[in-house]
């Protein structure tokens, strides 16, 4: 799961966030003005709708109970753990900027919301036996305010991390219409009117917005031109494409014109992979026909195919992630979104990233982009069921691995950069130009694909209980390591087990083997990528 600020800023950015702002401040203010005036169409409103909600709540117990549940979990203490996680993941994340955004905003929400109260001083509805027994001022509803303000980081988190599509959207309507239930429940406990819960959830999205604009807006501009140029400038593209993975070919192509057109781009050139040849040919083509950029449009082999043949010749790949790992646009940034992804390809910059060659028994040099290893986890990959993975994705490799769990250790002897050899007695053995598997998982989390070695890690838990020592470890990114989980870095690597093991490259099974020669190539090819903000000086 990427993190985009950019994805916050559409085409229309001014206008978006004129709205944003305006309409809040505007329904705050004229809520605020009416209550303080006490403007007789408002109050009356107010008294009506209080009546009704509370007429439902207080002939069914069992909805009070509910209602009293929601309360509690919107109430001021578990918003304010909430945000903090939220601020603690994006730290963990890196986004600083994201994590200090969401700390001032809750701030400022939760601390500020009583002190709005004492301006108005507005009594909570009076009933003769009240469902819910709390004290202080109506005017806004600071639950409605925290719900504001968990709903706009949620909406925007969205936007940051995923790409257009239906999730995207289900999501943003899930944390409004969250937003919304707490609201309603403050009206139906009877304990606010429907202006202070309006007035509320205005006070709560504008100071979060508010802030968003002021803390991760202030600091990132875009490059210049010759930052996003690539090639001779002729702007010509090639698209190799796997009709297998895309689905509508048709559409796809319309959807790839129209990006490429928007960004000054000619109309492409297009290459379709067959099974015989899974992209090298069709990338050779492109080449030939001297394009200045080559968009790879398929699963992992294709990937991997256009980008060997496009290495060392200065022409740069464009990747739109049709496959079900997807771990090289993963670690690059690159949207899993296919129209982000266009967008990243026409629209991006060139990153230099090492590439690296696989050799095995056979003596045949074979390149790898992201992971190649031996033992459980080519296990699994050989073991992965395709229909399944068709259905649910890359979680159809949690069920291999359920079933490869007991992959038995295997003795194996590594040798980096013609240095010492070590022998250990594990399970899996991975080399990797990149550190993080799908979900941020962090395997190698001191990899980097652009820093010219590879990574290497061995896993050897004694019994079934050690791997959950073993994910602990990985997942808090512990750097300690031992015989259990072991690591080492350089650019030429060594694995030699002392029989048939299963092995994999680039989560694709490669058949069994015995041993593994891993040599890093850094600089050697160009991908595109989401252009990186500069701080201005």
């Amino acid at each position: 799961m990427s993190v985009d600020l950019r994805r916050a800023r559409p085409g229309r950015a001014n206008a978006y966030y004129a709205t944003a702002l305006a309409v809040p401040l505007l329904v705050f203010a004229f809520l605020a003005t009416a209550v303080a005036t006490d403007t007789p169409s408002i109050l009356r409103l107010d008294e009506d709708v209080a009546q009704w909600a509370y007429d439902v709540s207080s002939s069914h117990d069992r909805v009070v109970d509910v209602l009293d549940a929601i309360a509690w979990l919107f109430s001021t203490v578990p918003v304010s753990v909430l945000v903090v996680v939220l601020a603690g993941i994006s730290l963990w994340r890196r986004e600083v900027r994201v994590a200090l955004w969401m700390v001032l905003s809750g701030i400022v929400v939760l601390l500020g919301n009583p002190a709005v109260k004492t301006l108005f001083d507005r009594p909570r509805p009076p009933w003769d036996m009240p469902l819910h027994e709390i004290g202080g001022w109506s005017f806004p509803s600071g639950h409605a305010s925290g719900a504001a303000l968990v709903a706009t980081i949620l909406v925007l988190g969205t936007i940051v991390t995923t790409g257009r599509g239906w999730k995207r959207r289900m999501l943003i309507a899930l944390w409004v219409v969250l937003a919304l239930v707490v609201a309603a429940d403050r009206v139906f406990l009877g304990v606010h009117y429907l202006s202070d819960v309006v007035a509320g959830l205005s006070l709560g999205s504008f100071v979060t917005v508010a802030l968003w604009l002021l803390v991760t807006r202030a600091d990132p501009r875009l490059p210049a031109e010759l930052a996003v140029l690539t090639g001779s400038g002729r702007k010509r593209a090639a698209v190799v494409i796997n009709p297998a993975k895309v689905g509508d070919v048709d559409d796809f192509k319309a959807r790839v014109l129209q990006v490429a057109l928007q960004h000054g781009w000619n109309e492409p050139l297009w290459f379709e992979t067959t099974v015989e040849d899974p992209g090298y040919g069709q990338a050779q083509a492109a080449l030939e026909a001297e394009v200045d950029l080559i968009i790879a449009a398929g699963g992992d082999g294709t990937v991997r195919a256009v980008c060997e043949e496009a290495a060392r010749t200065g022409v740069a790949i464009g990747i739109i992630p049709h496959g079900t790992g997807n771990l090289l646009a993963r670690n690059l940034g690159i949207p899993l979104n296919a129209r982000d992804a266009l967008e990243v390809a026409f629209g991006g910059q060139d990153k230099a990233i090492d590439l690296a060659t696989y050799r095995t028994d056979t003596d045949v040099d074979t390149v790898f982009l992201v992971m190649a290893g031996l033992g459980m986890d080519a296990m699994i990959m050989t073991g992965v069921d395709d229909g399944l993975k068709e259905k649910v994705g890359w979680a159809a490799y949690f069920v291999s691995g359920v079933k490869a769990v007991r992959f038995p250790g295997m003795k194996v002897t590594i040798c980096v950069d013609d240095g010492e050899p070590r022998t250990f007695r594990a399970r899996t053995v991975v080399i990797g130009n990149v550190g993080f598997l799908q979900g941020g998982i962090p395997l190698l989390p001191e990899a980097r694909i652009d820093d010219g070695e590879l990574d290497v890690v061995v896993l050897a838990p004694r019994r079934l209980f050690g791997w959950l020592g073993i994910i602990w470890r990985i997942v808090t990114r512990r750097k300690r390591t031992n015989d259990r989980l072991d690591r080492f870095t350089g650019r030429k690597v060594s694995i030699s087990a002392t029989s048939s093991t299963p092995m994999q490259l680039d989560g694709d099974p490669v058949g069994e083997g015995q041993e593994i020669t891993a040599e890093v190539h850094p600089g050697v090819l160009l991908v595109r990528v989401p252009v990186t903000p500069v701080l201005p000086a």
